[in-house]
């Protein structure tokens, strides 16, 4: 009768156990349709230098997708010399909140520049201002970027409110710079009262 009771009780214990498992299994996939429902993070992009465009779904809820990274790494890649290098995806989350938080949710981003390779980073030094040494494209940490129909003073802005990384801004260029570093700020060639963000 002892081990009649002592088995019952593992039984008991083995089955309420495998509830629980069952239960909140469920509940996740649940969660998990509904965010995937709910939650596309999708990017409309061109690339100014080799002309293609590029809409994808790059994350389903709180999940990145592989494929669609691979996709984004290429279509970020140094366009002089096809070199391709794979991209933190925080990045593509700050470009997907940038364009919601200027009111064009999924809305085109004309990419000025993604990854650079450490020659054309110097290429660029020595032909152009205000390129740095250790430029964070280097490590595809960093895009340039402006949006069409949105002025790029805006958009600078609404990057610095997201206080996600650097935001750099270039108005004779017109263009804005966000990357994964810290979180700080600077403005090439501009007016002193947009130096600090105003």
């Amino acid at each position: 009768m002892g081990s009649f009771v002592k088995i019952s009780r593992v039984a008991l214990v083995v089955a309420a156990m495998l509830s629980l498992i069952a239960l909140s299994g469920a509940r996740v996939q649940a969660g998990d349709v509904s965010s995937q429902r709910g939650q596309e993070h999708v990017l409309r992009l061109y690339n100014t230098h080799t002309g293609e465009r590029l809409e994808i779904v790059f994350r389903h809820g709180d999940e990145y997708v592989p494929g669609a990274l691979a996709k984004l790494d290429y279509f970020l890649r140094d366009h002089n010399t096809g070199e391709v290098r794979h991209f933190d995806p925080r990045l593509y989350d700050i470009l997907a909140d940038l364009t919601a938080s200027v009111g064009h949710p999924a809305g085109e981003i004309d990419i000025v520049c993604g990854y650079r390779t450490p020659s054309t980073n110097e290429s660029l030094r020595a032909h152009t201002t205000g390129v740095a040494k250790n430029s964070l494209h280097i490590q595809a940490e960093a895009i340039d970027l402006r949006m069409p129909g949105v002025n790029t003073l805006t958009l600078r802005r609404a990057a610095l409110a997201l206080h996600r990384g650097g935001v750099g801004y270039y108005p004779h260029s017109d263009f804005i710079h966000v990357d994964t570093g810290r979180v700080r700020q600077w403005c090439f060639d501009c007016p002193a009262n947009l130096i600090t963000g105003d």
